[in-house]
This record gives structure tokens, sequence and C-alpha cells, in this order.
């Protein structure tokens, strides 16, 4: 009976913390059930200078939220609050007039569950003053007829680059540095020998009409015009930028001069920019050249410049609305553009821009003439191509494998983020100087390293384009002949060709 009895109060108090874990566990699946959220698809927005629109995606099952910017006036909401379920608010930002950027934090609130809340900034307006008269003086609607690619798109199209440099950039007139005027014929040459696309080195300060109203002359630009046309013609490619240009911008990367190198940069961009304006997506602008930059406080100015030369083009409206434009790394160097060129301007157009660096490493190969006190000239460059009985001449640094990472340095920072990297200049002198076999070893590595860097270049999704100064002496970068339009460096060539495949 005692067993009995045992037995009994044992079965239900089993019975009973079966029970009553069940019901604990129903308790908490009900309210896991019904716990309450509140979730948004973004918790930053970044605006340009000039007023524009956002929007936000908010979800959840509280019975009410709110949401508010209450430091933030430049900021305007679309609506105050709502209730469960899924809304789009709008998020208005006023154009902001100041040079300075500007932040706010967005907050939505409900008593249900913790608060969520949206970072918000903006961009300032570039630093330009009325030192000069506007020059966008017709802006037309956009127009996106024929400028369909965004950069990426454009940068498949892009196979192999060449510059027509010591000319339309030379100091004194187009023919002051040995060239001869661009002709069709040359660039049919060019076109006809592998490439595709051309870049044109441009001066403009010293073409102006008049220098204390920045007035470029009009037959400067009809110029520069003929030549972006004949290039088109033939189906290619084409960048035209602001090159050295007596060192105006390039030079004077400072604080200092920002307020006036911003204000001339903002009228020869109008200039330019309506000039061309009727060219489709084969015509490129591109801010600067070699901008001299050391550190973060010049980087700074040189994105207000890259800033100025964004707005300036897009201002002017049709197809410039939506043209690719390229903006300079710090020096064009590739070290120095991936630490310091940690931010890119912002644009109205989306996924139209590009970042460009030169390559001519190592400069003891690429183009030093004549030893330092820091380093000799290196005759030979790759690993299958040093010398047995020059050795002194061998490269001892920069080749293949930092080759490779210094354009991996780019692929990482911008390629592989839907920027693509033009590399706007790279190259190695031709040192004829040297005989027998010593020539002979110099050509072949210099090949290989023009084959090499092109390769190398394509694999990380840069876009080559080779330096050609016209030269075809000693230390000359020259590949075409331009008094005849003939090919004079056909081994230079055939590796650069080779290099693409």
């Amino acid at each position: 009976m005692k067993n009995t009895i045992k037995t009994y109060f044992l079965s239900a108090f089993l019975c009973f913390s079966f029970l009553s874990l069940w019901a604990c566990s129903s308790d908490k699946e009900e309210e896991k059930a019904t716990a309450k959220t509140l979730t948004i698809d973004t918790n930053k927005i970044d605006f340009v200078s000039k007023g524009s629109e956002a929007s936000v995606k908010i979800n959840t099952n509280v019975t009410a939220w709110t949401i508010s910017n209450p430091n933030s006036s430049w900021i305007q909401l679309s609506q105050a609050g709502g209730t469960s379920g899924t809304i789009t608010v709008k998020i208005t930002a006023s154009e902001n007039t100041s040079t300075e950027a500007r932040m706010g934090t967005i907050t939505i609130n409900s008593g249900e569950t913790s608060s969520v809340q949206i970072a918000v900034t903006q961009a300032g307006a570039a630093v330009v003053t009325s030192l000069y008269p506007s020059y966008n003086t017709n802006p037309i609607t956009a127009d996106q007829s024929g400028m369909s690619s965004t950069a990426v798109q454009l940068a498949t199209k892009i196979k192999l680059g060449w510059n027509i440099g010591n000319t339309l950039e030379a100091t004194g007139g187009e023919t002051a540095w040995g060239n001869p005027k661009v002709t069709k014929a040359l660039i049919d040459a060019v076109k006809a020998n592998g490439f595709n696309a051309i870049r044109i080195p441009c001066s403009w300060n010293q073409n102006l009409e008049n220098a204390a109203t920045a007035k470029i002359k009009t037959e400067w630009l009809d110029r520069v015009k003929e030549v972006v046309q004949y290039c088109v013609d033939n189906d290619m490619y084409v960048l035209v930028n602001i090159h050295w240009d007596g060192g105006w911008l390039e030079n004077n990367i400072t604080e200092a001069k920002k307020v006036e190198n911003n204000a001339k940069q903002k009228a020869f961009w109008e200039q330019i920019a309506t000039h061309l304006r009727g060219f489709d997506e084969h015509l490129l602008f591109a801010s600067a050249n070699e901008p001299a930059v050391e550190d973060a406080a010049q980087m700074a100015v040189l994105t207000s410049y890259h800033q100025t030369f964004i707005n300036a083009v897009r201002s002017t409206g049709g197809k410039n609305a939506y043209r690719t434009l390229v903006v300079q790394g710090p020096t064009t160097d590739i070290d120095k553009t991936n630490k310091l060129m940690t931010t890119l301007p912002t644009d109205s157009a989306t996924s139209r821009m590009m970042v460009e660096v030169h390559y001519y490493a190592p400069w003891n190969f690429g183009g030093l003439t004549k030893d330092e006190s820091w380093g000799k000239m290196f005759y030979y460059w790759g690993a299958n191509y040093h010398s047995t009985t020059d050795t002194e001449r061998n490269a001892t640094y920069g080749e293949e494998a930092d080759l490779e990472k210094n354009f991996k340095l780019m692929k990482t920072q911008f390629v592989d983020k839907g920027i693509p990297v033009l590399l706007g200049e790279f190259g190695a002198i031709r040192r004829t100087s040297l005989t027998g076999d010593a020539l002979t070893l110099h050509l072949a590595s210099r090949a290989y390293y023009l084959k090499t860097v092109v390769k190398t270049a394509k694999a990380n999704g840069l876009l080559p384009f080779y330096w050609d100064e016209g030269s075809i002496g000693n230390n000359g970068f020259g590949i075409f002949n331009r008094s005849d339009n003939s090919v004079f460096d056909t081994q230079a060539l055939t590796a650069l060709k080779e290099g693409l495949q």
C-alpha cells in the first residue's frame, strides 16, 4: 500500500512538472512570436552638396513609431511617424552652400523596442568665388543619348591607349617641343596599329584671350575639338585633360591658392565642357595631370579641385550630365593614392567616375638619365633579363613582384568597388646610347617591361595608356615617327600588343 501511494504521488509530480514545462515553453514561444522589431534598410546616407533626395525603408511590427531629426534643420522628412508594416520615408537635404561638409542623425523611436539611427552626411560646396565670370551661359537639358555606358562598362571597351605627348600641352604652342601638328593621318596610323584610345594632354592657361577673365581663345577650343574629332571618327575613346599647364594647379595644391585655383578650375571647365559637349561617351574629361600632393591636408585641397571640376562639367548639361569623368590620385603615384585618396568627390551622376594613376617604376629604369646620389640608372629589368657582365645596371627593386603588388592595390581600393582605374601614363625610355650586347639586352628587357605592365594592368582592371612624347632618339619614348606617321619602334609596339593577349 505504501509503495502504491508513493507511486501515485510520484506520477502526479512528474505530470505536474511536465505540464509546467510545456506551459513555460509555450509562453516563451508565444513571447518570441510576438517580439517587437523595428528595422531599416540602411543606416547611412551620403548627400552631394546640391539639394538631393534619398529614402529609407522601415519594417516593423510595433503599434506606432516616430521619426525625427531634431538637430538638423537642413534635413526634411516626408512624414513624422507610422504604424506596423513596411513603409518608405523620403529624406530630402537642402543645398549645402557652405564649403564645409555637415552631418546629422535621424532617429526612429518606439516605446515598444529599441530605437534605430541613420547617420546623414552632406558634402560641402566646392570653393569657388566670383574672381571670374560664369561661362556656363547656356546650360541645356540632360541628354543621355549616346551616353548609356557606365564607367565600368566603358572600361571594358578601352583596350590599349596612347598619349599624344609633348604636343597640345607644349609651352609656346603645339609644335614648340619638336613635334609637328597633330593630323588625322597620325591618328589613323595609331588606330591602325592596335590602339583604340587616345589621351590628349592639353594646356589652357597659355591660350587665354583675357587672363583677367580666364577666357580661353575660341580658336584653341576649336583646335582641341578638331583633334578630338579625329579620334572619335576612328571609333576611339579619347581623354582630354588640363595637363601641367605651367603648374598653376598642379604645383599649387595649398590652402593659400585654394580659392583662386578653384575659381580658375571652374572657369576653364565650364568653357571646355560647353565647347565639347556634343561628343558622345567616346570622350572623357580628366581634372588634372600629376597634382603634387604629399599629405592629407593637400589631398583635401586636391579633392576640392576635383569637386569643382565635376560640378562645372555637370552644370553644363546635355551629354555632360552623364559623361565619365576622371580624377587623379596624389602625384598620380600608386602608393600615395592608396594611402591618401580614401574618399572621392561626390557626383550627381551615378557610376560615371574613374581614378587615374601613372607608372614609370622603378624610375631608375623608366626614366632616369644620369646616376644620382640616391641611385644609379637601371638598364635591365626582369628576372630573366639581368646582365651577367654589366651587373651594376640590373634592377635591384621594382620588378615583377612589386609591379603586381602595386596594381593589386588599385584593384582592391577602386576597381573591386566599381571605380575603374586609368593608367594614364606608363613607359620606359629607350637607351640607344648603349651598343652591342648591352643594347640588345636592354631593348629586350624594355620590351618585356612594356608587355608585363600591360598584362598586369589588364589582369587587375587598369586601363593602360602608353606615354609617347614623339622622341625617337636616345632616351626617347616615341613609337611613331610623327614626320611620316610610320612605326619607328616595332619592338615596343609588338610588346604592348602582346601584353593584351
